[in-house]
Formats: C-alpha cells, structure tokens, sequence
C-alpha cells in the first residue's frame, strides 16, 4: 500500500508526464518546418519550440531521477503510463489556436519545468530526513 508521502510524489510524477506528453504532441504539430504557422516560423519561435524541447527534456531528466528514490516503481510505471494515455485526450480540450502556438510549448514545458523543481525539492528533502 503507497503511503500519504509516497501518494504525493506519485501525484506530481504522473502530472508531470502528462504536461510533459502534451508538449510533446503540441511540438509533434510544428513538424516538418513547411507546415508551421507563420510566427512558429521566425527564428524567436524556432528559438521557443528547441528551447522547450530542450526543457521538457531536462524536466523529465530531473523527474525520472526523483521518481526512482522516491516513488515505488510498480506504482511509477502505472500512474506514468495513465498520464501518457490520456495526454491526447486532454489535449483535444484545448482550442487549435492556443496549441499550434507558441504558448501551449512555453505553458506545457513550464509547467514541466515547475513539477520537476517541486519533485526535486521532495527528494531533497526525502533525503535530508533520512540523513537524521
């Protein structure tokens, strides 16, 4: 049974993912280049959709290295896969103009970003208590 303080880190890893897999489907959008709205087009928004890519790939970095000290893996790999599969779900939810932007890459790699630094601070301060 996952206990209240492995609850919330599975809670923030699995939110994660799914932020992290709605950018990934709002970035899958801005390929091959021909395809691409005129301001996705410019060089601010190739600088936009590399920099959250490489972003969203530091996050998940980050969470993957957090969810292995602090989260049991059975139950890592089931809230993961939860969040994955309903990622183009709840993608669909949200307006075709707000995602073939540039604001749905800043928003979704922003908030990976956030859930990973959250994530960090949870195992640090896992580890700083089991340091006692």
């Amino acid at each position: 049974m996952l206990s209240i303080e492995g609850a919330i880190p599975l809670i923030l890893f699995a939110a994660l993912l799914l932020v992290l897999s709605l950018h990934g489907l709002a970035a899958s959008g801005q390929f091959p280049r021909e395809q691409r709205k005129p301001a996705a087009s410019t060089a601010l928004g190739a600088t936009v959709l590399y920099g959250s890519i490489a972003l969203a790939i530091v996050s998940l970095g980050v969470a993957l290295m957090t969810a292995w000290r602090l989260i049991p893996w059975y139950a890592a790999v089931i809230g993961g896969g939860l969040a994955i599969l309903v990622a183009p779900l709840v993608l669909r939810q949200f307006p075709d103009r707000f995602i073939d932007g540039r604001a749905s890459l800043l928003g979704f790699a922003g908030a990976g970003g956030l859930l990973a630094l959250v994530l960090l601070w949870l195992a640090m301060r896992h580890g700083a208590a089991m340091l006692r």
